[in-house]
């Protein structure tokens, strides 16, 4: 089984959006979306690409550039991420087989991310999502709060711990002019994350505790050597015993060099299969003819993996990472 465990519903039906413009604008509207629009909005986008790649399922979460952290106050954040909550239970629960859902927290800048933790049971003990994205900056690309490894996320970590379902880091939508979203604030987010946890020990505090760096971990495979040394000038252990007992990596990077640079300096069993698919680049990469966020090629395409290598980065570290998630024919039994 190949196990995507990075996809977002980017291809909602147009009622949401006006839905969201409403909501921003004060006015109680009913959101009405059909089951065959939502087929449709999937089956010439996710559910296509799906059959065309070869992979079998996709973790499924609300559009990460839409969750808007920023925008409004805590109670718009938990109104929306209700509705883009209960929209992907709908999905998953029509296609069962290919999709399992991840939900939105209800984030907002300068509140306490305990406010998150009714929506994250919600989900989680009501609807059956396996997981949840964390918006290290709720103030779309000014930092305002404190750090992940503040006290401040304690209590979330508590209920996420609690609950058994790991967290992925994942920052929305940018409004600081400096930080184009996808292509800087998303990659900052990631390695910015992967410092904070060098620099603490809150996986002393929170032994258990499982965190999902996208996008192929940022700048931090790349710069491996720098955060080695890092640790060791700050007196820390090394880094395979400090942070890769809780701390995983997926498979969101778009293209071969990028993926065997992965697989060289982080180890298979911290690596996740993820293409974010439809997402932040959907072309075609001139130099080979398929398309860049096609990520099952590249990890076929390693000369570095064996068999047993594959199976564990396509679906036995998803299988461990996230065990809330058994697949419909298991959950049968």
């Amino acid at each position: 089984m190949i196990v995507d465990i990075h996809g977002h519903y980017t291809t909602a039906p147009p009622a949401l959006s006006v839905w969201r413009k409403a909501q921003l604008n004060g006015k109680n509207v009913e959101l009405l979306i059909s089951d065959d629009e939502i087929r449709e909005s999937l089956e010439s986008a996710q559910l296509k690409l799906q059959r065309e790649r070869g992979t079998d399922v996709t973790f499924f979460s609300p559009r990460a550039s839409a969750m808007e952290h920023h925008v409004g106050d805590a109670k718009t954040s938990a109104d929306w991420s209700r509705a883009c909550n209960d929209l992907i239970y709908r999905c998953c629960a029509l296609y069962p087989k290919n999709f399992v859902p991840v939900c939105q927290l209800p984030q907002s800048p300068g509140v306490p991310p305990k406010g998150s933790i009714p929506e994250l049971e919600r989900c989680v003990k009501e609807m059956g999502f396996v997981g949840c994205n964390l918006n290290p900056d709720p103030s779309g690309g000014h930092w305002k709060d404190p750090p992940l490894t503040d006290r401040w996320w304690y209590p979330l970590y508590e209920k996420i711990v609690e609950l058994d379902v790991p967290a992925m880091v994942h920052v929305s939508s940018s409004c600081n002019p400096n930080f184009h979203a996808t292509g800087a604030h998303y990659i900052n987010a990631d390695t910015t994350a992967f410092m904070q946890f060098l620099t603490s020990d809150l996986f002393k505090d929170f032994p258990t505790l499982r965190v999902v760096i996208p996008h192929g971990g940022g700048g931090v495979p790349y710069h491996w050597g720098r955060y080695r040394g890092l640790a060791q000038d700050m007196k820390r252990p090394p880094l395979t015993e400090f942070l890769l007992g809780n701390v995983f990596f997926d498979t969101c990077v778009y293209h071969q060099p990028g993926i065997d640079l992965l697989l060289k300096v982080i180890p298979v069993e911290n690596i996740l299969f993820a293409s974010e698919m439809v997402g932040a680049v959907r072309g075609v990469d001139p130099e080979t003819g398929h398309y860049y966020d096609d990520t099952k090629r590249y990890i076929e395409g390693s000369l570095t993996l064996n068999a047993a290598d594959r199976q564990k980065i396509f679906e036995a570290n998803a299988r461990r990472v996230y065990p809330r998630w058994k697949p419909q024919q298991e959950r049968m039994l």
